[in-house]
């Protein structure tokens, strides 16, 4: 079974569940709510897939399956069902028209770009209308130009207009997959992969600063045979160690004040420079 198919069997399956009146579709709810009665939440759940279709049907413009839309609408209108309230004096379908619409929104952000949009409630915003309000306003009698648009458009949804024209842009294209193909006159030419730019390291380069690492680390092991214990304990707390110990910290370890561990430090630090000038000059810069 084809798509279109599936999506027609689905289509008729819900508009062929019974109506509730207002006393049935209240008993139901209590139903669930009191005695987490399951058969009476899917109940009041299934009478409503018509409200899940219209509103799927709404959606279709930004190229989603419409079963995809239509499952995303049930997964929201099962949690409306969830936390409905029977005890307040409003129609379920009121209720749960929110929750369907925000299932269906979320689905749509999550899948119709591999790129994430934002997800405040102003983007969201600015995301499902600006098409609408892009087509309203070209279809007044003014003749404006895309930065007047955006003007408005930003000014109705409460957004800026570099809000508004960097989701213009991005509803206007669709992704592109790095591995596409690139060719020039029925020549293959690669892949858009092979054209980016790689900031890493070269083999060639990551080799030599491995070499450069192991080199340094036999000079500095060398020059620390300089150091007495104290001058090598402070040391290594303050410049060989990820989290580096304070002076306060290590006057208090070493018995000493912390300006008596800065002079050390200091004093160590030239016998470190001197040490790797004997081994070599220019290690001692």
């Amino acid at each position: 079974m084809n798509s279109q198919a599936a999506d027609k069997k689905l289509i008729k399956f819900a508009m062929s569940a019974p109506y509730l009146d207002r006393d049935e579709e209240h008993d139901l709810a209590v139903r669930w709510k009191d005695d987490q009665d399951q058969d009476a939440r899917n109940l009041i759940a299934l009478s409503h897939m018509r409200l899940v279709i219209a509103m799927a049907s709404r959606f279709r413009g930004f190229g989603l399956p419409l079963s995809d839309l239509i499952q995303e609408g049930y997964i929201g209108l099962l949690e409306a069902a969830a936390r409905f309230e029977p005890s307040r004096d409003v129609r379920f379908s009121t209720y749960a028209g929110w929750w369907i619409r925000a299932s269906m929104q979320d689905y749509i952000l999550r899948n119709w770009s591999i790129v994430r949009g934002g997800t405040s409630s102003s983007q969201k915003a600015l995301f499902f209308n600006l098409r609408r309000l892009r087509a309203k306003l070209a279809q007044g009698d003014r003749q404006l130009t895309d930065r007047a648009i955006h003007e408005e458009i930003a000014t109705a949804l409460k957004v800026s207009i570099a809000d508004v024209q960097a989701m213009d842009a991005r509803l206007s294209r669709s992704d592109t997959s790095l591995q596409a193909p690139i060719s020039s006159q029925g020549e293959e030419g690669g892949e858009r992969l092979d054209m980016l730019a790689s900031d890493e390291p070269t083999p060639d380069e990551q080799v030599s600063e491995i070499i450069d690492s192991e080199r340094w680390n036999g000079w500095l092991k060398v020059a620390m045979t300089k150091l007495n214990p104290r001058e090598s304990r402070i040391i290594e707390a303050r410049r060989l160690t990820e989290d580096c110990a304070t002076l306060e910290e290590l006057g208090e370890e070493l018995g000493i004040s912390k300006e008596r561990v800065r002079q050390i430090e200091t004093r160590a630090l030239e016998k470190l420079r001197s040490a790797l000038a004997d081994v070599h000059p220019e290690m001692a810069a």
